[in-house]
């Protein structure tokens, strides 16, 4: 019996030629260019925080215009007034602890009040860090061209080394 494209057996030339096809399609995918090695960076050297000292946090370049604006710019705020506890890099699929934290700021961007939204069931000490960090990170810069009320959310994102990230940022 002469052999047709409709034949299911193992070796018709229909279902060979659809073989062929799929290894040509993983060859032509194996081909591509392997990710550059990573470039080999120095540590970056940890800050050095004298007792009783802050270190300075980042200068505003601008009055923030919209309430995301104003949010990221408190972000990077808080990065910057706390080194040594924060991370920059993508945030962990699993995290330790994620506490939500409603920062009310004043006209100059100083915190009026500080109200726990969530906190985390295991690693509840993360409140804490994160209502620190903020209260070291402020004034967050002038509100005044935001709409009212001045209360913003943060999320904290807080790895198992203990550091936080600003979800804002991520």
């Amino acid at each position: 019996m002469p052999s047709t494209e409709d034949d299911v057996s193992p070796r018709s030339p229909g279902r060979l030629r659809a073989i062929a096809a799929w290894l040509g399609l993983c060859a032509i995918s194996a081909c591509q260019a392997p990710a550059p090695p990573p470039v080999a960076r120095a540590p970056a050297p940890s800050p050095r925080v004298t007792p009783g000292l802050v270190p300075a946090p980042a200068p505003y370049t601008r009055p923030a215009h919209s309430v995301d604006e104003y949010k990221h710019q408190m972000g990077l705020r808080l990065i910057a007034a706390n080194p040594a506890i924060t991370y920059t890099k993508r945030a962990p699929d699993v995290l330790m602890g994620i506490p939500i934290l409603e920062v009310e700021v004043n006209a100059d961007g100083s915190v009026r009040h500080i109200n726990v939204i969530r906190t985390p069931q295991e690693a509840r000490e993360t409140v804490q860090i994160a209502i620190d960090a903020t209260r070291r990170a402020a004034p967050f810069g002038d509100v005044s061209q935001v709409p009212k009320p001045w209360k913003f959310l943060q999320v904290f994102l807080f790895d198992y080394d203990g550091h936080f990230k600003p979800k804002v940022l991520d």
